[in-house]
Parts: structure tokens; C-alpha cells; sequence
């Protein structure tokens, strides 16, 4: 990766680079993850009030009440999901679509729900910004996923459950995996890594978390 490509739409914002290079230390170790974070402009996706902390490691507020993730936790997410160009993903909370943006440098086509109408809208005119043609959007409820796409190879849900939802893995291809936060105790929360078998699912824990809750139905402005 070349220096000079991160932060690009940012003038090539040091900042970038040191984003880069400390999620390298954090362990983002998949090269074509750091090249889809190092492609995306993620000052297009921060509220102007904080373009100040564009490339700082932490969450931040977006309109609605949700969040931005933290870049690290975005990188780790799509990390985990082993995903390949070939692949089919559903996304759960499209938010801000950053983390959409960054799955539709690495998997054939991203479909992503949001169940507030103006994230989606203000979103999908960032996807058309990027001309990222490879993204189906969808406002409706997330928990219910979209069996009219399903299988799909890979799901990841950036809003924390209570539970894994069975709807969710009914639409995984066997052998596929979702990534998503999971509420294991009140105010706490695992990231979890699902694989559809045969038989079922296997679940292993990836590390502690905080997200927002995954509500059920489309928000009242939708």
C-alpha cells in the first residue's frame, strides 16, 4: 500500500497513515482489509462537528442517536469475516456506511438494511459519491435480515442482540459466518463469530464490546 493513497479524499492526511499503521499493531493483519480502510475516504462519513477525530480509534455520534464504529473495530469485524471477492454479504445497520463502504471493497455485492430512513438516504448518497455499485439498500428491519436475497455467504450486524437470531441464521449458507455483537449480561456485551453447520451453529468469542442495541421494526421517521 502505498503512503501516499491513505487518507485519500483527505489530502493525504498523516493521520491516515498513522491510522494504518496502529491498526496494524492492534492486529488488523489481513492486507486487503487495510487496503479497503486505507481506500475509503472515512471523513465522508463523520459528522462535521467531529472532523477534528476523522482517524482518532474511537466511535462517534451520527444523527438518530447511533454511532460510528471505532476503525478498529470496524477492521476487526471484517477481518473476521474471512471474506473473499466471490462473496454475497448482508449487512444489519447500514448507520453511517462506512462499514458498508468497506465491505463493498472486498465482497462481490454488499445488501445492507437500516431501519431509519435518514442514515439510509444520507448514506446511498455517499455509496453514489463513491460510486460503489456493488451495494443494495433496504430500510426495514434488520432482525428479519432479507430471506428474498438469502443465502448468503457472509452476515455481519453492527447493533448488539440479545441472542443470535434465529432468522439471521436461517439466511447463512452452511459454512458461512456472521460476526455480530451479542448481550450476554445487562451492560455487557461479546463480539461473537457464528458458523452455520449441518447441524446447527458454532459460536466462538472474539473479544468485549459496546454497541447500540438492535431494535426490532423500522424507526418512527421511516
Amino acid at each position: 500500500m502505498s503512503p501516499a493513497r491513505a487518507g485519500r479524499g483527505d489530502g493525504g492526511d498523516k493521520r491516515g497513515i498513522q491510522l494504518l499503521m496502529h491498526l496494524r499493531n492492534q492486529g488488523i493483519r489481513d492486507t486487503n482489509v487495510l487496503e479497503a480502510i486505507e481506500t475509503v475516504p472515512r471523513a465522508l462519513f463523520v459528522p462535521e462537528a467531529f472532523a477534528d477525530q476523522t482517524y482518532a480509534d474511537q466511535a462517534l455520534p451520527i444523527a438518530c442517536g447511533q454511532t460510528i464504529s471505532q476503525p478498529f473495530i470496524v477492521a476487526f469485524m471484517t477481518q473476521s469475516l474471512r471474506l473473499t471477492d466471490r462473496m454475497k454479504v448482508l449487512e444489519i445497520g447500514t448507520g453511517s456506511g462506512y462499514q458498508t463502504a468497506i465491505l463493498a471493497h472486498l465482497a462481490r455485492r454488499v445488501y445492507t438494511i437500516e431501519r431509519y430512513r435518514q442514515l439510509l438516504r444520507e448514506a446511498e448518497k455517499r455509496f453514489k459519491t463513491l460510486k460503489l455499485n456493488n451495494v443494495v439498500t433496504m430500510l426495514g428491519d434488520g432482525a428479519k435480515g432479507w430471506p428474498a436475497q438469502a443465502p448468503f455467504d457472509r452476515i455481519i450486524v453492527t447493533a448488539a442482540a440479545r441472542g443470535v437470531p434465529q432468522d439471521l441464521v436461517d439466511q447463512l449458507q452452511i459454512g458461512g459466518i456472521m460476526v455480530l455483537p451479542v448481550e450476554i449480561a445487562p451492560g455487557e456485551q461479546e463480539l461473537q463469530r457464528i458458523v452455520r453447520t449441518d447441524d446447527g451453529i458454532t459460536r466462538e468469542t472474539l473479544l468485549p464490546v459496546r454497541f447500540v442495541p438492535l431494535v426490532e421494526g423500522v424507526a418512527k421517521d421511516g
